[in-house]
This record gives structure tokens, sequence and C-alpha cells, in this order.
């Protein structure tokens, strides 16, 4: 008995090498995460089947009361018994694909077995569809594990081949012969195939787990990477998003090198080969033009399809992954690798992930850049109507001077003309120079100290070399009409307004102060951060004024608000100091 429990252990040892080949397979994949569909399920009892009749050939043979042991079982005599394992192949098939691949397997090793004939061929080719039916039924038991425990592998394991003795038994009444074979057979046949039924289910374990860890291990890096891209993202040069992504890909996945691209032309690379790769190259690798058309990731595993015209260049292997902005491809991400060794499934979905992550934040960013576009535009078409009251006024000043001071009358009609030009222009763009908003507040300050001439004194300062500094348009010039109308609504005489434009270390400080009667405590609070019901416009004007700083600098320049200890209120901003930028973007 020992000797026939060592050979089925032997054979049994070359089945479950079969078996962990099978679980390499990407079908097999589909049985564990029960991705099940017809024509899935005549696949698997198929491969089951075959794995079954391999189990069948690699077996013994069993004539009277001695054990003949061939290679391979290709015939069998009328007065010999063939004993395999085609049991467990059977099993495992029904545990893991149900009843109908269960089914389906045990049908096709049954057929063998009937075929190959000898005694007890009705009873081996009954069992096998059987034991694939149970099997599959038994699964459903234990539909909420993925893979059942080894532990209850090893204790269902034992009742197919209890269940294969019981039918030589029943099919044979009566027969010596058989019922000293199942003497002999039956409890290693039953320790051996329980026991290969259990390290098969524990083999499958040890597989899921390992794809478990891969996809977290990927999925983790991705986002950690998709997080650290967003600045990078978020900048409008191209050239410089795509330098910093590639910087970052290179430093955080170890890769031979990484290219940025857009639909025609390399825009950054960084690591091997960049003295002939490099950034203005032009697209021609076929492969690259097919993942930019047909918006999938491409894998090449050889040098020939990355169509490197330099013979020496190291990279022999690239996955391309497109970026893809409102369901357009906007360009490609190539990680480049120096053996095709190196590209496995993990790197696979990694560069998955991370195009899908990154053409997600791009579309997002994009949304929330146009809505902050339109919701600046609205803010400026709002900005730019001049109230009629204000022009009125002012016309019946210059019309007034005109009789006693014609040459100040003619300066306040060019400062209207200027200020009404600027509102004109303010929709145009959403920065502009400081240079600007000054001449446009000075303007607005030579008109109302004309009006107010007598009870009022508006005094300007401004830091030097700061007129290149960007600044939302009319952000100035509503805080001043703010402190005119409310804050200084009550004082008859010596009313006063200070505006200091300040540079303090990186930013400039924007502060317009008054004398008045300060902010009532129930809406100082309140005043810019939502337009305020009690104030009929200067709670609307410091709430638009706030929402386009914030929204276009961050909240860093929000307007804030405070009443001065002596008398008057404060309202001032902070916006970056930036010589960088020399372009004024739309």
């Amino acid at each position: 008995m020992n000797e026939l429990m060592i050979i089925l252990f032997e054979r049994m040892g070359l089945l479950l090498v079969i078996a962990f080949v099978l679980t390499r397979t990407r079908g097999f994949r589909s049985l564990l995460y029960r991705e099940s569909s017809i024509k899935m399920s005549i696949v698997h009892a198929f491969i089951f089947g075959l794995f079954g009749i391999a189990s069948t050939i690699t077996g013994i043979v069993i004539e009277a009361d001695s054990t003949i042991i061939r290679d391979f079982v290709w015939t069998v005599e009328s007065d010999q018994l063939v004993l395999g394992s085609s049991l467990v192949a059977i099993v495992i098939g029904g545990l893991l694909g149900g009843p109908f691949v269960g089914f389906g397997a045990g049908i096709i090793a049954g057929s063998h077995l009937v075929f190959l004939g000898g005694i007890g061929w009705l009873a081996n080719g009954f069992v096998n569809p059987l034991t694939g039916l149970l099997a599959g039924l038994t699964a459903r038991f234990f539909s909420q594990e993925r893979v059942i425990s080894w532990m209850k592998a090893l204790f269902i394991g034992v009742f197919p081949t209890v269940l294969q003795m019981q039918l030589l038994l029943i099919f044979h009444p009566n027969t010596d012969e058989i019922i000293a074979i199942v003497d002999t057979v039956g409890l290693p046949l039953v320790l051996s195939n329980s026991i290969a039924i259990a390290i098969f289910t524990a083999m499958i374990g040890i597989v899921l787990r390992e794809q478990e860890n891969e996809a977290a291990f990927a999925a983790k890096q991705a986002l950690t990477i998709a997080e650290e891209a967003l600045p990078f993202l978020k900048r409008d040069y191209q050239r410089e998003m795509a330098a910093g992504i590639a910087n970052l890909l290179y430093d955080r996945l170890e890769l031979a090198a990484v290219s940025m691209t857009n639909e025609h032309e390399v825009l950054a690379h960084i690591g091997m080969g960049s003295d002939h790769h490099g950034s203005g190259d032009r697209i021609t690798t076929p492969l690259s033009k097919q993942a930019i058309r047909t918006k999938s990731m491409k894998v090449t595993y050889t040098h020939s399809e990355i169509q490197c015209e330099d013979p020496n260049c190291p990279l022999q292997a690239a996955i391309f992954i497109p970026i893809t902005e409102a369901n357009e491809v906007t360009g490609l991400i190539k990680l480049y690798f120096l053996k095709a060794q190196h590209i496995r499934p993990v790197e696979r979905m990694l560069a998955q992930g991370l195009g899908q992550l990154i053409s997600n934040q791009l579309n997002v960013i994009a949304a929330e850049k146009l809505k902050v576009h339109i919701r600046d535009a609205e803010l400026r078409n709002l900005q730019a109507q001049i109230n009629p009251h204000f022009l009125f006024n002012t016309l019946h000043l210059v019309s007034t001077l005109i009789r006693m001071d014609a040459v100040k009358a003619r300066h306040i009609t060019i400062q209207l003309a200027q200020y009404m030009r600027f509102n004109l222009g303010l929709a145009s763009h959403s920065l502009i120079h400081m240079e600007k908003e000054a001449e446009h507040v000075k303007a607005y300050i030579a008109i109302i100290q004309a009006r107010f001439e007598s009870r009022l004194d508006i005094s300007f300062t401004q830091s030097e070399g700061i007129s290149d500094v960007l600044i939302p348009p009319s952000t100035i010039q509503p805080l001043v009409e703010n402190s005119v109308e409310h804050g200084l609504r009550n004082t008859i005489n010596n009313g006063k307004v200070k505006i200091e434009i300040k540079k303090i270390n990186e930013v400039i400080r924007i502060s317009v102060r008054d004398n008045g009667h300060g902010f009532p405590f129930d809406i100082l609070n309140r005043a810019g951060h939502e337009p305020l019901k009690e104030k009929q416009n200067g709670g609307k004007g410091l709430y638009n004024v706030n929402q386009r700083l914030v929204s276009l600098l961050g909240d860093s320049a929000r307007i804030r608000i405070k009443n001065l200890p002596s008398e008057g209120s404060e309202v001032f901003f902070e916006i970056p100091y930036e010589c960088e930028f020399k372009k004024v973007p739309n």
C-alpha cells in the first residue's frame, strides 16, 4: 500500500506542475474572478477535461493483485483497471467554474475512460461527470469565497474517490477481484486525490494573493504619482508641464527613459538616449501613431518597433500611453525600458492606471478653468457696466467747469474718457499690468476729487518697480468707490481716502483706508464674502472683486476688511509678486 501511495504521489507531482503552468494563463484568471460566459465555460470545460485525460494517461494500471507501472497509459486490457487522478481535475474544474464546467470536463474525461475500457470502465466513465456536477453544486455553497480554503478542499476531495470505489462495487457486485482492488487502492487513492486538490486550491490562493498585491501596489503607485503630477498638469505651457511630468515619472518609476509628446512632436525626454532623443523630434513611430489613433495603450518588446535611428540606442522596449482631454488624444507618455523582460504585468497595470488618472485630472482641470473663465467673464462684464449716476454726475461736473475753469474741465473730460476706455476693454483680459490698473484708479480719483473737492482728500502711493506685476483689472477702483460712497457717506468735511500699493517681500499689498464710520459690526465678517442685501451696490462690488481675486489668484488673494481703532476702515488684499509673468494671458 505504501509503495502504491508513493507512486500515486509521484504522478500527482507531474500533474501539479501542469496545474501551476495553467494558473499562469490569462484565461485561468477569468475563472478566479468569476468572469463566466458560455464561450469561456465551454473553453474551461474543455481544458479541465484535457487535464483529466492527462491525469488518466499518467495513472497506473492494476491487474489482479499486481500494479503495472507504465510511463503513459495509452491502452488497457480487459482484465486491467486503470486508476488515475482525473477526479482531481474534474473537482477543481467544478469548484472554480461551477456545475457546467465540472460536468462538461467530467464528460470529456469520463468518455476517455470508457474508450480505454478495462475493468470498471462503466464506473470510471460514470463517476467523472457525476463528480464534476456535484463539485459545481458544492461550489455554490461557497459562492462568497473566490477560492475555497485548502482545508475545505481537503475535506471535499475525500468524497469523489469514495464515490468511485462505491460505484466499482455497485457495478461489479460479488466480484472478489474488484473487492480486493478496492481494499488495496482505496485509501492511497483517497489520500493522494484529496491532498492534491488541497495543494491545488492553496496554489490558486497564492496566485490570487500575488495578483492582488501587484494590483494594489500598481494602483497605489499610480494614485501617488497622479497626485504629485497635479501641480505640473495645472501649468498653462505644454513644455513646462511635459518636463515636470517626465521628471516625476523618471524619478518615481526608475525607468530607462521617459518621453512626453503632443500629437506631433516630443515635448520632453528624460533619461537614457537623450543624446539623440529630445524635445522637438517629430513623432514617426507607427506604434505611437497607432496609440494616438486608437486611443489605446500600446506595448513594444523589440527595438525595431521603437524605430530609433541610432544603432547604439539602449532603449529596447516601451509602453505608449495615450493622454486624452475631452475624448481627444492630446499626447503620449512613453515609458522606455532596457529589456523586454522589464515590462511585467504590474508595469502594464501601472501604465494603464496612470494614463486614465492623468487624463481624468486634465479633464477636471480643463473644466475648472472653463468654469473660472466663465465666472470671471461674467464678473468683468458686470464690472464694466458704468454706473449711470456716476456718468451723469461727471457730465454735469464737466458742464459746470466749462464755465468756471475750462482747463480743469478739459482735464476731467480726458480722465472720463480714459476711465470709460478702460471699462470698455475690461472684458478682454483676465490679468493686466499694475501700471494700467493704477492709471484707471487715478482717472477715477481725479473725477471724484473734482466732484467732492471741498470735503474729500484722496491720496495714492505706489512702490517703485512693480509696474509689470499682474492684477485682475478693476479690482482697486471698486474699493475706492466703496469708501467714498459708503464709508464717507455721512462725512461732510475732512474725508480722507488713502490708497497704498506696496511691495512687501514677495507680495504686493494693496490697501484702501478711509476715516469714515467703518463697517457695521453685523456685516463686518460677511462683507466681501457674500452679496450684502443691506447695501445696494457696495456689498455686491466688494463681493465681485473678492470672487475674481480668489478664482484667478487663489485664496491667499482674498479681500480682508477691518475697522480701524481710531476711525474708519481698511480694505486690503495681497497678490503675488512674480516678475517672470511677462505675457498677459487672455
